[in-house]
């Protein structure tokens, strides 16, 4: 999971040839609307589907994002962004430390469907961050939903509440790359470990999400309804076991498996039941199963 480093060395890059590397293939435009109404998961056999762009993607200084609602968020709630714990501006949380509610001025670059940036928008504090189970960060910014859609009809994408389905069609969307990576969950990694860190039930994907530095933290959306299954974090680079940027799959039994060039993400439907009202998080709702302090 070196993608940070690797981010941030590709911003230098980028900065001096005065544009963000990496071609964004064009994708159809996304209603905002469309989004804020997407309350729950839906078949592909009941719905269409979605046409998945940049709205609602945002672009870190080292990693990707997005401007996410829980499926209950109002829209006068403050907004939450979401990325992936190693994209911390603080660095990688080790493995059994959680960070919660920590002050925070973090920016981020809000995209429009094309792409293009729209907007910075800054946190007031890091709401939770962990790499422990799981692989994730979530921002909480001085805006509203209502706020961001008034001034830049951008709709905040919603997080599904139900496990993700192997097979589903799925979209890794980069702002960080503005690029968008097609194909499907091939199926689920019982236990996935990096290094010293292990993540549970990660989302493994198809051959052709071959994701790069950079990509860390873009939300995974479902093809057909349009809302965030998962947050990409990692891929087995050169086929090594289990090391730094090469993650392993362990089974119920222990046995390991390497899957070299395939990527990974973790999935994000427990995280609406650890949020109450007014998107204020509570580790002890029921329900609730990310790792606490």
């Amino acid at each position: 999971m070196k993608k940070p480093l690797i981010g941030m060395l590709a911003t230098a890059l980028a900065v001096g040839a005065g544009a963000l590397a990496g071609a964004a293939p064009v994708q159809a435009a996304q209603t905002s609307q469309t989004v804020q109404t997407s309350q729950t998961v839906r078949t592909s056999q009941a719905a269409p589907s979605a046409a998945v762009n940049f709205a609602g993607t945002v672009a870190l200084s080292n990693c990707s994002g997005s401007l996410v609602r829980m499926p209950g968020s109002a829209a006068s709630d403050p907004a939450l962004v979401l990325s992936n714990g190693h994209c911390l501006e603080s660095g990688m949380p080790g493995p059994g430390q959680v960070v919660v509610n920590q002050p925070s001025s973090r920016t981020f670059t809000l995209l429009s469907a094309s792409g293009g940036g729209l907007a910075t928008l800054r946190a007031t504090k890091v709401v939770y961050g962990a790499m422990t189970d799981t692989d994730v960060s979530i921002y909480q910014l001085n805006t509203s939903y209502s706020s961001i859609q008034s001034r830049y009809g951008i709709a905040p994408l919603t997080i599904a509440a139900g496990h993700p389905v192997q097979g589903t069609s799925i979209k890794v969307v980069s702002g960080y790359w503005k690029k968008i990576y097609s194909c499907s969950i091939d199926g689920f990694a019982y236990r996935l470990k990096e290094a010293d860190w292990t993540f549970k039930d990660s989302v493994r994907y198809t051959p052709t999400c071959n994701v790069i530095g950079g990509t860390s933290g873009s939300p995974v959306v479902d093809a057909s309804s349009g809302q965030v299954v998962a947050v990409n974090n990692t891929i087995n680079e050169n086929g090594e076991r289990c090391t730094l940027d090469n993650p392993c799959e362990v089974d119920q039994s222990g046995t390991v498996t390497v899957r070299p060039g395939i990527g990974y993400a973790q999935e994000t439907y427990g995280i609406p039941a650890c949020f109450a009202a007014g998107n204020r998080l509570d580790l002890t709702r029921a329900g609730c199963t990310l790792p606490r302090p």
